[in-house]
């Protein structure tokens, strides 16, 4: 299996950035995506919303249903999925995408952003793919995709953002578990990480980094589709880095993918 054609995508967080992505590769197989996201209508200070990613969607060749929808509210992804399978007919992947980031330390972390991190990356992932599962399980060769990275305990990655790591984590754990408990029913549940920083919007909450350092979204959303093509019985537990990702399928130069090609990258978090 090299396509993606007919299979129906559940990503949230899919109005810009690695999520949307994700979604026009896809798109450019012949897939339906569900655009599942809070970005209804404009908004300054970020690009897109979900209406956009949709015509962005069907004009790559894909079919796309908008989504607008809080992951933190159970009610709002019970009748986000609903509404998906009723349009499209079930779900074939469930890509967890959507994540807050709020990186300080302890002292400069306020609460109310403590849990929105807990809400949207540890419990929405485990929320989504929970109100998913039933549809999965009905799925050929189904597959759930965090992206979320490789858990390592080195105290380097938890001193400068505990709860920011600690709510990441928590979508890293849910992979451990979840690929353990699904293998008997051959749902694939993986992980996906950048080695490098993504030029998103995220970056502007990291110090000192600048797009010309980054790589752009598209390297992920390659290699997301690098696994969701694999048999969901064969590749499933795996905590993968998009560049080995792409070099395993024989992608050897990387520095297309760079925002400005030549210059240094900055590597991403929680990778040695």
């Amino acid at each position: 299996m090299a396509s993606l054609a007919g299979k129906t995508l559940f990503i949230s967080g899919a109005s810009r950035g690695i999520g949307l992505a994700i979604a026009l590769r896809a798109a450019r197989d012949g897939a339906n995506i569900v655009v599942a996201a809070k970005s209804a209508t404009p908004n300054p200070k970020l690009p897109g919303t979900i209406h956009t990613a949709a015509a962005d969607i069907v004009a790559a060749g894909g079919q796309a249903l908008a989504v607008q929808m809080d992951i933190r509210e159970e009610a709002q992804v019970q009748a986000a999925v609903a509404q998906a399978v009723g349009h499209f007919g079930g779900i074939d992947i469930v890509v967890n995408n959507a994540s807050a980031i709020w990186l300080a330390g302890t002292a400069d972390t306020p609460m109310k952003r403590f849990d929105l991190m807990q809400q949207v990356n540890t419990r929405g992932t485990f929320l989504l793919t929970q109100t998913c599962l039933p549809h999965l399980r009905q799925a050929d060769n189904p597959h759930v995709l965090m992206l979320a990275p490789p858990p390592n305990l080195d105290p380097k990655w938890f001193a400068r953002h505990t709860a920011y790591t600690i709510a990441k984590y928590g979508m890293s754990l849910c992979v451990l578990g979840m690929s353990a408990e699904f293998a008997p029913l051959g749902i694939a549940v993986n992980a996906l990480w950048p080695r490098t920083v993504i030029a998103t919007a995220a970056i502007g909450m990291i110090d000192g980094v600048k797009a010309e350092h980054c790589r752009r979204p598209e390297i992920v959303a390659d290699a997301a589709h690098g696994i969701l093509v694999r048999p969901a019985r064969e590749y499933t537990g795996h905590f993968a880095v998009d560049e080995d990702i792409l070099r395993e399928a024989g992608v050897v130069d990387l520095s297309v993918y760079a925002v400005q090609p030549g210059a240094p990258l900055l590597p991403d978090l929680f990778l040695d």
